[in-house]
């Protein structure tokens, strides 16, 4: 709400002669338009929103400490401003009397005019607050020192009133609206179990809600605590800005809360879908171990003087935890189900990593002899292409090999040593027929 700036001062000539006519005529018609202005000023300062809220709030601290002399203040504005009207009044009376004044009137105006011909009582001459040194009963001044003793006052008081009216209209306001958006994040982050001791972000909502209910307490109490005057050394009423350092500290606080329970939120949404994939990772890790567990057997059973290591069985620890993260989600307690869906997809996709390499190591025997099964055919087929099927040497070290390959239990250095007679053979008996050119070896 806008005041009047300061009042207009006089130029004051103290020791100036006496005034004629004219001069008495303009500085009376001066003076009137300053008195306008000084009573426009105060009655603004009256009807300020501000001050009316002073007036009727429970103050502490600072503000209740410059409020009071800030009242003292404003009534002893109104005491010079009466005894300016005072004054006024008499030079104007004084002037209307005659036309043309006597040298005695014009003497006795210059002074009312100029002179320190303003009596004021010594609280009003002090400017409402305690002054060092003994107490006067009064004090003369001169219309212009008076006007440049209210500009002082006004200028303080207009400044207490803005500042506290700023404060007010800018912090209140915005603390309730955060309160209101934070109670929707309350209520939105109980729904998916994010609540005071047993989740840290539900400890957090409850100390942001403690906070804002002891700020809104605190500005409406004491604005003039959460002022900051420019630095700029602006003469403009109200100099400066609210402090809102505690309210942002609060609002990020709350917002970080805010992302946290949206995190959640997708948790909630895409729960299902995470658990279904989860059991069938686990499944599939699960068969394959049993399938180790089967090849082990058969490997043992089929092939001797081999090292086959053992197999697991399936992660307890691990069913047990998607059994928990299934009742977690059954309860709704999507805080605790996010961060162990993400502990628990690292550890199924390991598990079925393991499991698969447990199938490979136990299966590795095997697959050896199927190798060595391969390569035996492979070589007697390319006798048989060449004409040499019926040679007793490579018929006997075939048949030889071929016992221990299909035979259980299957020694397998020894297969591998017979496999290799049996190529050695072959390789020697198809030379010649190479040399002739007749072979495609």
């Amino acid at each position: 709400m806008g005041v009047p700036g300061p009042f207009p001062g006089s130029p004051g000539r103290p020791d100036a002669p006496v005034l004629g006519r004219e001069e008495v005529d303009r500085a009376l018609a001066r003076l009137g338009a300053e008195y306008e202005a000084i009573e426009t000023s105060l009655l603004a300062l009256q009807d300020h929103a501000g001050r009316r809220l002073l007036e009727g709030a429970d103050l502490s601290g600072t503000t209740k400490e410059r409020w009071a002399a800030t009242e003292r203040s404003i009534t002893v504005l109104w005491s010079l401003f009466d005894a300016y009207t005072a004054v006024l009044e008499t030079a104007r009376e004084l002037r209307a009397r005659r036309r043309w004044p006597s040298p005695e009137e014009l003497a006795e105006l210059s002074e009312l005019l100029h002179g320190e011909g303003v009596t004021v009582p010594g609280a009003a001459a002090a400017g409402g607050g305690a002054e060092s040194g003994p107490a006067l009963l009064s004090e003369r001044f001169s219309l212009e020192q008076l006007v440049e003793r209210m500009n002082g006052l006004y200028a303080r008081s207009l400044n207490v009133i803005v500042a506290a009216d700023a404060v007010w209209s800018a912090l209140p306001a915005r603390i309730d609206l955060l309160s209101a958006e934070l109670q929707r994040t309350r209520s939105l982050a109980h729904s998916v179990g994010v609540r005071p001791g047993e989740h840290p972000a539900g400890d957090d909502l409850e100390r942001i809600t403690d906070e804002l209910v002891r700020l809104r307490a605190q500005v409406i109490a004491d604005p003039l605590a959460f002022w900051v005057s420019s630095s700029t050394g602006s003469s403009a009423p109200g100099g400066g800005r609210p402090d809102t350092g505690r309210y942002d500290r609060a609002a990020r606080a709350l917002e970080d809360i805010r992302r946290e329970v949206a995190a959640v939120l997708d948790v909630r949404q895409d729960a299902e879908r995470r658990l279904m994939q989860l059991r069938d990772v686990l499944s599939r890790a699960d068969r394959t171990l049993t399938e180790a567990r089967q090849a082990r057997g058969e490997v043992l059973a089929k092939i001797a003087a081999s090292e086959v290591p053992a197999v697991s069985g399936p992660s307890t620890a691990l069913h047990e935890q998607l059994a928990a993260a299934a009742e977690y989600r059954r309860r709704s307690q999507w805080h605790r189900l996010s961060p162990l869906l993400d502990s628990l997809e690292e550890r199924a996709e390991d598990e079925l990593h393991r499991a698969r390499e447990s199938l490979t190591a136990v299966t590795a025997p095997l697959a050896v002899r199927a190798e060595l099964r391969g390569r035996l055919d492979a070589y007697k087929a390319k006798v048989a292409r060449h004409g040499m099927a019926e040679d007793p040497l490579l018929v006997e070290r075939y048949d030889v090999a071929r016992r221990m390959l299909w035979s259980a239990p299957c020694d397998l250095r020894a297969a591998e040593q017979a496999v290799w007679r049996y190529q050695q053979a072959a390789a020697e008996a198809l030379v010649p027929q190479q040399l002739e050119g007749k072979g495609d070896w």
